[in-house]
């Protein structure tokens, strides 16, 4: 424990007289493994360098440990950089949550993906990720990534709910669910991985965020369990959110989540549709553009490194 305290002093205190950054591959032993922290508007990860490896180098249990804020190192997830399996990509990220779950995607993850791999020496202006949500592709931009989220996934039976359908394509919007004792209107969009997206007039006012939230995460008309975001409109180029993640809980941030509750918000009629617009999270704003030119989902924001270090397991 002596050990990776005095590690993770000597990073964070390196820290403030910069000195360039040497990327190293991460190397678990039979009781440490070397990690980077990064996080995007506060959603944070631990990253692990598994370019060697096809499979990831922890296990979901071990990467609970790691994210434990009081006996770990703290994180709402880890992050493995692992080999592609075809030459049709360049890298593959596989995540597991705070809880061991593994999700099929996470829109800040992927931010916080690409930076690692821009530190730690490659340079391509873009990747092509595989996910188990498909391919991602992120962009480096000159202090931003905008991430191609792909097409929205809308019919119910796909993302996937047993509510039932009420709006073309067989898809759910604003559909009428009683849960933890009250009525909520819920609107169904996968980005790879299930958001249900709620409207209300006041975000602090109108909902119990610590019950609701795992309520709904867990309620019995999402078989594979769910985000739920809660949304106020503010104008029809702004949206404020709180998350509660699938597996994490309550978060800063949550990319998918931006780019659902868009959609969302776009197809109940809220906000206009061809227009970028600006998320406000607890951790900050995401720019989310759902194009008509080819149907896919653009998300625009910050990924940024905290430190590294080495740690138990």
């Amino acid at each position: 424990m002596l050990t990776k305290v005095l590690t993770l002093l000597c990073v964070m205190s390196a820290s403030a007289f910069p000195t360039p950054r040497v990327p190293r591959r991460a190397t678990t032993s039979l009781n440490a493994v070397q990690f980077s922290k990064y996080h995007g508007l506060g959603n944070d990860f631990i990253l692990i360098d598994n370019r060697d490896r096809d499979d990831p180098s922890l296990t979901p249990e071990q990467a609970e440990k790691l994210c434990n804020r009081n006996f770990g190192i703290g994180g709402d997830g880890v992050i493995f950089a692992l080999k592609p399996p075809s030459s049709e990509y360049d890298f593959t990220m596989r995540i597991y949550n705070s809880d061991g779950s593994e999700p099929e995607m996470c829109g800040n993850g992927i931010r916080c993906f690409a930076q690692f791999l821009k530190d730690l020496g490659e340079e391509q202006k873009s990747y092509n990720i595989h996910t188990l949500a498909g391919k991602i592709v992120p962009v480096m931009n000159e202090d931003s990534i905008t991430v191609d989220m792909g097409e929205p996934i809308l019919a119910a039976a796909k993302v996937p709910t047993t509510l039932e359908p009420n709006f073309e394509g067989d898809s759910v919007v604003e559909q009428t669910y009683e849960c933890n004792g009250k009525e909520w209107k819920i609107s169904c969009v996968s980005m790879g991985n299930p958001h249900a997206v709620i409207f209300v007039e006041d975000l602090e006012k109108d909902i119990d965020f610590a019950n609701d939230g795992p309520a709904l995460e867990k309620a019995s008309v999402f078989p594979a369990k769910t985000n739920v975001e809660f949304v106020q409109v503010k104008a029809p180029d702004h949206l404020v959110m709180k998350v509660w993640e699938r597996g994490a809980g309550p978060t800063l941030a949550c990319g998918t989540g931006a780019c659902a509750l868009t959609v969302a918000a776009i197809r109940a009629g809220k906000i206009p549709r061809g227009e970028s617009c600006r998320v406000t999270l607890p951790g900050g704003d995401l720019f989310i553009e759902w194009r008509e030119s080819d149907n896919h989902v653009y998300m625009t924001g910050p990924a940024t490194f905290a430190f590294e270090g080495s740690a138990k397991v």
